[in-house]
């Protein structure tokens, strides 16, 4: 299936996308796409749906964050090994986790504004994960078991404040607006492979990102048992997984968002997103 949440910012309501790629809304059978609504059986339920008699939505509403009650916004870094190269990097012994706002997060299409004083703002296509059912101490064989689904993620970084201004990486990743996700929730059976998904991202039409998740240096398994050591992984908790090439900072020279660029990123399967890039507003 394909979840997705349509409307307003804070007035979305649940749907689906029916097998032509119509919008159906799905708010007399749940009241928002949640924690609630991830576990295997609550999706089973979903599934059972007579989808073509759910009411159709007209028009080209806005899309929210697929998911609503994120709890925990998880962050890998430095996880394909083409990028780990472009940027000089060591390979990582282990992976390497930050955490992202969970107030950055919005919808796929929203703007994305340049923080106050920002002149390294960057763009990083990802695979976002979505946990499902409750992960501790989680075997990598039975990691996948615990994910709901995927989806598109951008994890828009500024560089200066993520790298040069002290502490962790959190600074430069946290921003309003540094967490869009989505269109849908694409949920686990019809990815039946994430290392084999490819990844784009463009900057006013040019190519910058190209990358695939066959090049991770942890795979989607290794990451949610990985992180399952270090804290209870939740229904809705959702974790990026790490960037192929192509950043701004990287770039010789390093080129990075300005106010009026446009932004168009997706995953294989998984829809696109567009993003324009405004100036700070309080």
């Amino acid at each position: 299936m394909k979840l997705l949440r349509y409307g307003p910012p804070g007035q979305e309501k649940p749907g689906l996308l029916d097998e032509q790629g119509r919008l159906r809304d799905l708010s007399a059978v749940i009241g928002d796409l949640g924690p609630d609504q991830l576990s295997d059986a609550a999706l089973d339920r979903l599934r059972q749906l007579a989808v073509n008699e759910l009411p159709l939505v007209e028009g080209e509403p806005r899309l929210g964050s697929p998911v609503t009650g994120i709890r925990k916004f998880i962050a890998i870094g430095l996880n394909y090994a083409d990028h780990a190269a472009e940027t000089g990097a060591p390979i990582p012994a282990e992976p390497i986790f930050f955490m992202k706002a969970t107030s950055c997060i919005q919808g796929p299409g929203d703007e994305v504004m340049l923080p106050r004083g920002s002149v390294k703002t960057d763009w990083e296509v990802e695979l976002g994960v979505v946990i499902g059912t409750r992960a501790r101490y989680v075997p990598e064989d039975e990691a996948l078991g615990h994910v709901a689904g995927y989806c598109v993620a951008n994890d828009v970084s500024e560089r200066e404040f993520q790298l040069e201004r002290g502490g962790t990486w959190d600074k430069g990743k946290g921003c309003d607006t540094f967490g869009p996700l989505g269109p849908w929730l694409v949920t686990r059976d019809e990815v039946p492979d994430p290392q084999q998904l490819t990844l784009w991202l463009d900057v006013n039409g040019q190519p910058r990102q190209r990358g695939s998740t066959k090049t991770m240096i942890f795979s989607i398994a290794r990451l949610v048992s990985y992180v399952s050591q270090f804290m209870t992984l939740e229904p809705g908790d959702v974790i990026t997984t790490g960037t192929p090439p192509g950043v701004g900072m990287a770039m010789k020279p390093p080129s990075f968002l300005k106010e009026g660029d446009v932004v168009t990123l997706g995953v294989q399967g998984l829809g696109e997103q567009r993003q324009r890039v405004v100036a700070f507003q309080l």
